[in-house]
This record gives structure tokens, C-alpha cells and sequence, in this order.
């Protein structure tokens, strides 16, 4: 009793000892980002296929382990093709092409809905601090996985799949924010928001051969209780070391939303993110579909034919994160920004699975590249030119992620159907690649006058200050409050 009340407490004790170090608060959004990605990907393999089944009774896509098959037609059961049409299941093209449009709504309700929340998430993490809309987040995000794991409607997966735009936009715009907030230095906090998005590429990465694998050998709701266990635990670690209790506003007031959005240097950062990965966001519906149109794949396989993105997005994402912040953050954005346009349009060329390997693998390293340098830099940009408060500009990147994620399906399954998936891959690759030139404004963009003026001593009497450290011992080695110091005394106090 004794070795088991230990190996319960000594964890405890840890994360109380290490209360507010910056590496706890950092794994918690870490962890934060990994659940709500994996439940934002976890569906893209079984949705398309459960729907299916749901709409088309007699198909055995619905049957475990089988290949998925379209009014009898592509591989027979023995894994061996059918002769009838050489192995393609194009059988019942039309209703896979209607299903575009049911699968691409479904997706796109996530986006939306944060899409919405997020204007009001934002300034409220000035006014009551970041902590309570992390709590918040684990909540709703917990619920959300619940109700996927029950639903057995279209209706209540939609309703599942909007209340985690609600969470989602809680725990990433809160999340970011604190991370900004805690690491002032701008290496620092590149390095911060490269482990952090490593979480999103993780949640990214294990989603979908995830959800496939054991939607296809344990059924539906296995992954969604799993990722619900998982994100009981993140709650508690978020408790123990938040506890949010009560309200913390910021110490100063922050730039309204409408001024950073008037902001032309943070639009188009804003609109390198959204438009980067608007073109995974269009993949994940559309692909699974042309996917069981053209090559008629075992249903694992719709979820790890994103595998290769993944691998490549964590890499790009780690790579970069430092690296960025070295090369500068515009040069990598937009290099980032042509190889996402290539890639995309090299996917329709795939004439199987494995055809999709290399140009899959170059859309998720180019994504990589653009997030590590686009969310750094826009916490830069509003030190140089606004007022240090970051709740309202994360707000404003997730919206334009979300943006991303919210047009993407939902016009891009109506596009493939209306004129063929092919051309709704030129159209996006060719449109990441005109965008890729307006990175370069970003090269040295103008501080705000108030701010040069300090930084180079002109003008009327100002005080100077610095950046130092205070340690807080604990399990995490202590929090390193950025804390301002006045180091330009006055003259004459009566002037």
C-alpha cells in the first residue's frame, strides 16, 4: 500500500512543487493542442466511411477489416481486384460525389463555430487572464469527445463536431497567449510555440492512422473513449497547475481587436496560416472520397494516406521552429509557402497509395515551415508595433487557421464535385503560390512610433527598460517571470 500511495503521490507532490513553471504550462498546452487535434482528425478516415454505411445499406464498408466497396464493385473480399472494372470503384461515382458535400459541411462546422468564438475569446483572456478559458476548453472539448463516441446520426455528429470549435478556440487561443506572455524573448518564445505546435503535429500525425486502425478492428466509438481518458488527464494536470480560481486580467490594456485587424503586416501573416493550411483542410474530405473513387483502398488506408503529412509536419514544424527565428521568419514563410502550392498540385498525379507519399509528405513540411514562422512572428509584430497583450492577435491567428478550415471543406467538396478533384488541387496549389510574394513585406516591417522612439532614446524623456529573470525553485526549475525594470532614474522629480 504503501509503494502504491507513493508511486500516486510523488507525481502530485512534483507538479504541486513545480506550480507555475513555465515547462508545466507549456506541456499542458502541448498536451492541450495533441488531444484537439487528434479529435479534429481522428474523424477524417471514419466519417466519410460510417456516413456511407449509415446512407447505403447492403455496402460492406461497414463490416470490420473489409474493403470498402461501391454496389460490388473494386477488390473482393480476399483483398484480390475485380475484374469487372480493373480494381477502380467508380460503381456509384455519383453518391460518393454527393457525399463531398454531407462530409465537407460536417468538417467545416468545427471552423466555423471557432470561427465565430474566437472574437469573443480573445478579449476576454485580457480581462480575466488565460487560465479559466483553458479549464473551459477541457471541458466543452472533453463533452465533445463523448458525443462522438455515441452519435449514430449525421445530426449529432454535426452537433459534436461544433461544440469542439467552442473548446478549441478556449484552449488555443488561451494556450498561445500564455505561452507569449511567459516567454517575452523572441527566441525563446519561437522555440516555446515550435514544442507547442509539435503537440498539434502530433495530434495531426497520430489522428488519422489512429481513428482508421481501430475504427476498422475495434468499431467507432473505441477511439473517441480513449482520446476522452486522455483528455480527463490534461484536466487534472490543468488544475493541479493553473487553478484557476479567480480572474487575473492583464496588467495592461491591450490593442483592440479591430486595430490589429487593421494591421496590414498581421493580415498577411494571418493570411499566411490560413491559406497554408486551407489546403490539408480541403485534402481531408475530399481525398478519402477520390480516394475510394479511384483506387478503391482497405479503409485503414484512407487514414494513412495522411501519414506521410504528418511525419513531415512534426519535422518541419521542430526544424523550423529555431531555425526560423535564424534564416528569418518571411524567408521561410515563403519559401513555405511555394512548396505547399507544388505539392498540392503534384497530388492528383498519384495513381495509388504510395503515389501520394511524396507529395503528401512535402504538404505537411511546408505547413511546418509556415506555422513555426508565422506564430512567432505575430507575437513580434504586435511587441514592435502595438501593446504586449496577445490574447486578441492569437485570436486573430486562429481565426485565420480556422478560416482556412472552415472554407476548405466546405467549398471544396462542392468544387470536386462540380468540376473534378484534379482542378480544386490546381486551383488551391496555384493560389498558396501567388500569396508566397507578400511574405517578403514582412522582411523589416516599421515599428510603432511610440516604440522606436524608446528603443532609439529620441524625443521627450522616457524611461528605458530591460528584460531580466526572477526564478521560482520548483520541479520545472521555477517560472521566469519577465518582469520589467526601470533602470533610467530621474534627474530632478520636481520637473
Amino acid at each position: 500500500m504503501d509503494v502504491v500511495s507513493q508511486l500516486v503521490l510523488r507525481p502530485l507532490r512534483a507538479v504541486q512543487d513545480g506550480r507555475g513553471s513555465r515547462k508545466l504550462i507549456l506541456l499542458i498546452v502541448f498536451i492541450a493542442l495533441l488531444l484537439d487535434n487528434m479529435l479534429l482528425t481522428v474523424v477524417v478516415p471514419i466519417i466519410p466511411s460510417y456516413l456511407y454505411s449509415l446512407s447505403h445499406a447492403g455496402n460492406t464498408s461497414g463490416d470490420p477489416g473489409k474493403p470498402i466497396r461501391v454496389n460490388g464493385t473494386g477488390p473482393s473480399d480476399d483483398g484480390k481486384s475485380n475484374p469487372k472494372n480493373n480494381g477502380t470503384c467508380t460503381g456509384d461515382r455519383h453518391a460518393l460525389l454527393q457525399e463531398n458535400v454531407r462530409v465537407g459541411l460536417l468538417f467545416a462546422s468545427k471552423a466555423t463555430v471557432q470561427l465565430v468564438a474566437n472574437p469573443i475569446v480573445g478579449p476576454l483572456t485580457n480581462r480575466i487572464g488565460y487560465h479559466i478559458p483553458m479549464v473551459i476548453g477541457f471541458v466543452i472539448l472533453f463533452i465533445s469527445t463523448l458525443i462522438f463516441a455515441f452519435a449514430q446520426s449525421y445530426s449529432l455528429l454535426f452537433v459534436a463536431r461544433s461544440l469542439q470549435g467552442v473548446g478549441s478556440s478556449c484552449s488555443s487561443v488561451a494556450g498561445m497567449g500564455m505561452l507569449a506572455s511567459i516567454y517575452p524573448n523572441d527566441e525563446e518564445r519561437g522555440n516555446a510555440m515550435g514544442i507547442a505546435l509539435g503537440g498539434l503535429a502530433m495530434g495531426v500525425l497520430v489522428g488519422p492512422p489512429f481513428g482508421s486502425i481501430m475504427y476498422d478492428f475495434v468499431g467507432k466509438t473505441a477511439p473517441f473513449l480513449v482520446l476522452a481518458t486522455l483528455a480527463l488527464f490534461d484536466g487534472v494536470l490543468q488544475l493541479l497547475v493553473l487553478q484557476p480560481r479567480k480572474a487575473e486580467a492583464e496588467s495592461q490594456t491591450g490593442t483592440p481587436l479591430t486595430t490589429l485587424l487593421r494591421d496590414p503586416y498581421i493580415l498577411i501573416a494571418a493570411g499566411g496560416i490560413c491559406f497554408a493550411n486551407m489546403g490539408i483542410a480541403m485534402l481531408e474530405p475530399a481525398l478519402p472520397i477520390w480516394m475510394m473513387e479511384t483506387m478503391c483502398p482497405l479503409r485503414w488506408q484512407l487514414g494513412v494516406a495522411f501519414l506521410p503529412a504528418s511525419i513531415s509536419y512534426l519535422i518541419g514544424i521542430n526544424l523550423f521552429g529555431p531555425l526560423s527565428h535564424k534564416m528569418g521568419r518571411w524567408l521561410c514563410s515563403l519559401v513555405g509557402m511555394v512548396l505547399v502550392g507544388l505539392s498540392i498540385l503534384c497530388i492528383p498525379l498519384a495513381k495509388n497509395i504510395y503515389g501520394l507519399i511524396v507529395p503528401n509528405f512535402g504538404v505537411g513540411f511546408a505547413i511546418g515551415m509556415v506555422d513555426s514562422s508565422m506564430m512567432p512572428l505575430m507575437g513580434w509584430l504586435v511587441d514592435q508595433r502595438h501593446v504586449s497583450v496577445y490574447g486578441s492577435l492569437y485570436a486573430i491567428a486562429d481565426i485565420a487557421f480556422c478560416f482556412g478550415y472552415a472554407l476548405g471543406p466546405s467549398t471544396g467538396g462542392a468544387i470536386a464535385r462540380a468540376i473534378g478533384f484534379p482542378w480544386l488541387m490546381a486551383i488551391v496549389g496555384l493560389v498558396d503560390i501567388a500569396f508566397a510574394p507578400l511574405c517578403f513585406f514582412l522582411r523589416n516591417p516599421p515599428g510603432r512610433e511610440e516604440k522606436m522612439a524608446i528603443l532609439l532614446g529620441a524625443g521627450s524623456p522616457v524611461h528605458t527598460y530591460m528584460y531580466t529573470a526572477q526564478g521560482i525553485e520548483g520541479a520545472g526549475h521555477g517560472l521566469q517571470d519577465s518582469i520589467f525594470r526601470d533602470v533610467d532614474e530621474e534627474d530632478d522629480e520636481s520637473d
